[in-house]
């Protein structure tokens, strides 16, 4: 089923990157993106939910190991993960867990926050469905995570486009 999926690149915001007004620090935070194109006639929004917790990039703990072959995504297994895990959100929802989290009480550089709207925010606005990833039971966990202080989950497809976009949302 993931070959209702091409995985086209995954665009990596560090905070670390910009520089923090009045000596603040960056926390650790970063984005990544990893997207895709979707295949003519692509199928339903959970049939491309499925396809996308079948497909290789998904198994990506984010802890800079990369792709696994194990089945780990973020601090949990993959197995654990359904379709029926993410929960269909509004473009204000999506964006304000973005950046509720992005800014954490701190004005962020103008460059960053410019870089935000046009990787995280535009897609946001611009895709036709958006998802976000809700809690999972503790046994979903894998042998050594919980890895991250937070990590939040979007997924957003664009059927105008023809694109899905995992943007993953997350502080070491």
């Amino acid at each position: 089923m993931h070959d209702a999926l091409t995985h086209w690149d995954s665009p990596f915001i560090n905070f670390r990157d910009f520089d923090f007004p009045d000596g603040r620090g960056h926390g650790y935070r970063w984005v990544q993106i990893k997207r895709f194109h979707l295949a003519l006639g692509s199928p339903t929004d959970q049939d491309l939910l499925t396809a996308l917790i079948a497909h290789p990039e998904f198994r990506d703990t984010y802890d800079g190991v990369g792709v696994w072959l194990e089945p780990r995504h973020g601090q949990w297994w993959s197995d654990r993960i359904t379709p029926g895990a993410y929960a269909a959100v509004d473009e204000a929802s999506a964006t304000g867990i973005i950046h509720t989290w992005a800014t954490g009480g701190v004005p962020l550089p103008p460059d960053l926050d410019a870089r935000l709207h046009e990787a995280v925010y535009t897609p946001i606005r611009q895709s036709t469905h958006r998802y976000v990833l809700g809690a999972l039971p503790e046994d979903a966990h894998h042998d050594y995570g919980p890895i991250h202080i937070e990590f939040h989950e979007l997924v957003l497809i664009d059927r105008r486009l023809g694109t899905l976009a995992l943007l993953v949302a997350a502080d070491d």
